[in-house]
């Protein structure tokens, strides 16, 4: 019953974030109707630097406890974490041509952003290589939390080096400021794509859940 509720209010949130987007925002008038991807470009950096931080934190439960739950938790948000990166990786260069007149230039916080979505790329892929539980958890563990070292030089990249990003919206000052209905719907969005993010991790678990049951079954069988 809750999940169905859970299902429904993200619906909902969605809903609105989206008519929020292409009808209560006002038109930006320096870049026009393509300025309105970076509600759900910001959006998506959000929700892909708080999986990282998940993937943080389950690799270091594992590798204090030993348990293989917080493994299954770093594994299913480190999936969702280069889903959301990738959506970065292609509305950036989207709104980059309309504004910049280039799909992709080697700024500090674009490369550092690639950087960080083929370290946790590599993750999946060691996830993949190893069969052995104990030790694929245990190195993939390691990876996900050096990994995690990149997100604050991604957050600090436009802070701490001349780069053709524009300035950071969020504490980045008065000169960065939005429009105020603009900061709405941005953060409106903000905790819509957070909702949607836990939404998918809850599904992700249970999915795990049911393959380990499986898995079990055939060896039990075997």
């Amino acid at each position: 019953m809750l999940q169905r509720v859970f299902a429904w209010a993200l619906f909902c949130a969605m809903a609105v974030a989206l008519a929020g987007v292409f009808l209560y925002a006002p038109r930006e008038r320096t870049m026009g109707d393509v300025q309105r991807i970076f509600y759900f470009h910001v959006s998506s950096a959000w929700v892909s630097f708080l999986a990282f931080f998940v993937v943080c934190v389950g690799s270091i439960g594992f590798l204090a406890t030993r348990q293989p739950r917080w493994d299954h938790r770093a594994a299913a948000s480190a999936e969702l974490g280069v889903l959301f990166c990738s959506l970065v990786l292609i509305t950036g260069p989207i709104w980059a041509k309309s504004s910049w007149d280039i799909w992709w230039t080697w700024d500090a916080r674009l490369t550092t952003t690639l950087v960080l979505w083929l370290i946790y790329v590599a993750y999946l892929m060691l996830r993949s290589l190893v069969a052995e539980p104990v030790k694929r958890a245990t190195l993939s563990a390691v990876v996900g939390i050096i990994g995690f070292v990149d997100v604050p030089i991604v957050y600090g990249a436009i802070r701490w080096w001349r780069t053709h990003h524009p300035a950071p919206v969020i504490l980045g000052g008065e000169a960065s400021g939005l429009e105020p209905r603009m900061r709405l719907v941005f953060f409106f969005c903000l905790a819509a794509f957070t909702l949607l993010y836990f939404f998918l991790l809850d599904r992700r678990l249970k999915l795990a859940h049911a393959q380990n049951e499986l898995d079990e079954l055939y060896r039990q069988a075997a």
